[in-house]
């Protein structure tokens, strides 16, 4: 569903701009990003950063992630970080990594919903960092459709998903990661993994060292992204753990294979890789999951991939979607 009327889509190389000033006058601009593309609000603006969470009708509990245009403007917006923060920022920024820092005062607590602390990261994406250094404004930015839901890897996601609700969409094509940014709160020097993402918890171990892995919150969110039921499709979805065939109740099924097509008459297949590589698997996964929820299929079955690498945010994207589906009964 949608909200409404489309919204103006314009392309990224040419729109940065017009939406650098919808965002500097209190508007949303969806953007692409090298993770999934994000609706972004100015992170100053309190007023601004609330059509967020009404666009994407995100309770207000859930904090949001703020976007800048330069590593070096992490310090000119909150002061000194702690070393270990500074150094997976000099490592790791741009890329798919969000630090977690103290929240400075001049970021309205709406958009950390209430924390005293800040999810920020650099992304990796030249129309993303360009259209924020262009505002003039660090961008508080979660993905850019309706809360829960899967997220938009191309512009024509957020169209479909937000409608009207965004002022302006900047078409920069299909994201390169496909799956939303590892969250780390490396304030007390071990880097806890809050949320896995594009970036495998092996590259923060190789850079800093032992890493503890504590993802998932039942609660009130202590990061953006975290929650355990989240990143679903419309269509109930349900893991599996092979390639077993197709129930014949007479529902229409979909499934979502790792790399070879399942036996049996399915309704609609979707491989994520069919070279078995987990980061094609990890940029094909919210587009196939897309492509499998607008088939009108009754069920999606998914087989996870290796607990590998990006496999581990891959598995963990799955278990969250297929944890807002109850069977009956």
């Amino acid at each position: 569903m949608t909200t409404g009327p489309s919204p103006r889509v314009l392309p990224a190389d040419r729109g940065i701009a017009e939406a650098a000033s919808v965002l500097r006058t209190g508007g949303l601009v969806a953007f692409p990003t090298e993770t999934v593309y994000g609706l972004g609000a100015n992170a100053l603006d309190a007023r601004a950063a609330a059509r967020i969470f009404e666009a994407k009708a995100r309770p207000s509990f859930d904090p949001l992630i703020t976007h800048l245009a330069d590593a070096t403007e992490l310090e000119k917006l909150v002061g000194a970080v702690p070393a270990a923060v500074a150094a997976l920022a000099e490592r790791f920024w741009p890329g798919p990594l969000t630090l977690i820092v103290d929240r400075p005062a001049a970021i309205p607590p709406i958009v950390t919903s209430g924390l005293a602390t800040m999810a920020v990261r650099v992304p990796d994406n030249a129309h993303a960092r360009a259209l924020i250094a262009e505002a003039g404004v660090p961008v508080a930015a979660p993905s850019a459709n309706r809360f829960g839901q899967l997220s938009p890897t191309r512009a024509e996601h957020v169209v479909r998903g937000l409608g009207a609700a965004v002022d302006v969409v900047l078409d920069g094509g299909p994201t390169r990661c496909g799956i939303e940014s590892t969250i780390v709160d490396a304030r007390g020097g071990q880097p806890v993994v809050l949320r896995l993402g594009a970036l495998p918890v092996e590259a923060l171990e190789e850079a800093a060292g032992p890493v503890t892995v504590r993802p998932g919150s039942s609660g009130r969110p202590v990061a953006p992204g975290t929650l355990a039921a989240h990143y679903a499709p419309r269509t109930p979805l349900r893991l599996v753990s092979g390639g077993e065939p197709p129930a014949a109740d007479g529902v229409r099924r979909g499934f979502l294979a790792f790399r070879d097509r399942p036996a049996g008459d399915w309704a609609a297949v979707e491989v994520l890789s069919a070279d078995g590589d987990l980061t094609e698997a990890a940029a094909r996964l919210f587009d196939a999951l897309h492509e499998l929820d607008a088939t009108g299929v009754g069920e999606i079955l998914v087989e996870p991939v290796p607990e590998v690498g990006v496999g581990r945010a891959i598995n963990d994207r799955l278990r969250r979607a297929a944890a807002t589906w109850h069977p009956a009964g």
